[in-house]
This record gives structure tokens, sequence and C-alpha cells, in this order.
């Protein structure tokens, strides 16, 4: 496989990637020309081993391990949406009839007991009909014109795009200003998009742009820049197994709280809140499991709340 994709190799080239003596070496050659496989050796300054032009060999040379994590990655529901699952399914056939017939049975076993679900619960997927030609785009590199509808505004624009993500059951699209003097990359909810068409434009990517840093990059900047203050908190075990559901932010400062010292086992904690008004909403579905001690705005704002609650249900 090495001679297959790097070309001619040296014997001594040869023997360090396979991490064997150059003795070893030699004896697997002569081993494997006597299988039958072309292998011949040239002498001289650049010299070495080489295959005989067009000859491939059949194997994959996937461990089974391997295989088993190339049909984990051909799941389907992200191909199906992306217009992929034809193509998939096709390269799950053709990979499964050239592996030895001892290693189908645990490469079939992956999408046979393992189901891939990347929607939360009491959701649905959005409805995505651009997303196909938006994946086409990226995979070929070629500018997008679309109609974005954002909270504010509905807009035309054209976007250089660079990459896809799924999270948590969305798909958003990665894509940088067509021109050069309009700012970095920015993040569009494909669900969001009205309409778009590929354009023939080719897109010229950053030099060093890498999606999944960018991606994990933007989850920072968000999550700073949505959190606004804190909240102190008293909570029971209960009440801690609820905020941890919240989100993750919150979960983290919920595992950096102290261990409970106080005689009625509540842990004071500290976690991070978006505004008053979000927080309320929040911390009321975990009342009485949770008690806020600050802010005064917030505390006050589920008293009055209560207050409002009980007026409703006509209570004194």
């Amino acid at each position: 496989m090495l001679l297959e994709t790097q070309g001619r190799m040296s014997a001594q080239a040869l023997a360090e990637a396979l991490e064997v003596s150059v003795r070893t070496l030699y004896r697997d050659v002569d081993q494997l020309s006597a299988a039958g496989v072309p292998i011949y050796a040239e002498r001289g300054r650049n010299g070495g081993f080489a295959l005989l032009p067009g000859w491939k060999t059949t194997l994959t040379g996937l461990t089974p391990s391997e295989a088993q994590a190339v049909f984990l990655s051909g799941l389907p529901g992200p191909a199906q949406d992306l217009g992929l699952g034809g193509d998939v399914e096709g390269a799950r056939l053709k990979l499964l009839s050239s592996l030895p017939a001892s290693w189908r049975e645990d490469a079939q076993r992956v999408s046979t007991r393992l189901h891939l679900d990347p929607v939360d619960w009491y959701r649905e997927s959005d409805p995505t009909p651009h997303l196909p030609t938006v994946a086409a785009a990226v995979w070929s590199g070629h500018q997008i014109a679309m109609r974005y509808e954002s909270w504010a505004d509905t807009v035309e624009r054209t976007v250089s795009p660079l990459g896809l993500v799924l999270k948590a059951g969305v798909w958003y699209l990665v894509a940088g200003p067509a021109g050069t003097t309009e700012g970095g990359p920015r993040t569009y909810r494909v669900s969001n998009i009205r309409a778009a068409t590929a354009l023939a434009t080719p897109v010229r990517r950053p030099a060093r742009f890498d999606l999944a840093s960018y991606w994990a990059q933007s989850i920072q900047r968000f999550e700073a820049g949505i959190y606004t203050g804190e909240a102190a908190l008293l909570a029971t075990p209960a009440g801690l197994k609820g905020l941890r559901a919240l989100s993750s932010a919150v979960a983290r400062a919920v595992a950096a709280a102290p261990p409970p010292r106080r005689k009625d086992g509540r842990v004071a904690v500290t976690i991070p809140m978006e505004s008053v008004e979000h927080a309320c909403g929040q911390l009321m579905r975990l009342s009485p499991q949770v008690e806020v001690l600050r802010p005064v705005a917030l505390r006050r704002a589920l008293m009055e709340r209560v207050v409002a609650t009980a007026r409703l249900y006509g209570m004194p």
C-alpha cells in the first residue's frame, strides 16, 4: 500500500515507515514477490522498490475495527439530508464486497446494532429544503446566492461556503463573504435559508481555515456573549440534577461546586445566567428544589411570579 500511494521508495525509507530492520524488509519483499506481488528493485542514487505500473492490490488494508468504523460513518440520517443516501449505501456495499468473508458480519453488525438520532427529545428536525443545494456548493467549492431570514430581517446575500455543521439535529452553514473586505466567516442556520442558487464563481478558502476549530471558537464566543450575569443558589441533590440539564455551562458550574456543608444537605452553587427574565423561567421549574439567594432582582422576579400564579388559581 505504501508503494501504491507513494510510488518508488528506498529500502531504508520503507523499513523506517514499517518500523522493521532493512534485513526484515528484504525478507518481506522476497515473500511478497513469491506470492505474486510484482515488486521490483532499481539500483542507483534514485533507486528503490516499486510496483509494476498499473498493478493494484485487491486488499483494502483495513483492520476489522477500521472496517466497523467506516460503517459507523455511513449511518443514515445526515447523509440522507445531504442527498448522499444512495451514494453512501453504494459505497457501503462496495466496501462490504471487498472485505474478507470473516469480517463482513462484524462490519455489518455496526449498522444493525447502533442507530444515530441527532434530534433532541420533543423536537422535530427543521425543514431544510435547500440543504442539498448548499451541500453541493460546499463540496464543489462554489459561491451561493441566497435569501436568508434572520431574526431581524430577510436579506439577499452572496457567500462563499466553507463547511456544514450538524449540531443537535440542526444544520448550520459556515460561510465567508463573497468579497475580500466584508469580514471573516459567519454561521447561518440552513433552515432559515429561503432560497439558494449555486453560482459558477469558485470559492477562495482562507489558507489556514479549520472548520472544527472555527466551530469550537464560535461556541465559546456565543456562550461568553449570551451569559450576562451570575446567580447564587442553594440546591438539593434533586435541584442539582435539574440544574445540570439546563446547559453545559451550568453543568460545569455545578461540577465545580464545593461539597455540601449545610445541615439540610443543600449545596451552594453559582451559575451563569442570560438575563433575569430567562433565569426566572428556568429556575421556576426547579422550585422548591432550588432557592435563589442573589441577585435580588432575580429573587424578586421569582416571588412576583409565585404570587401571580397563586392569585390565578384563587389562593389567598
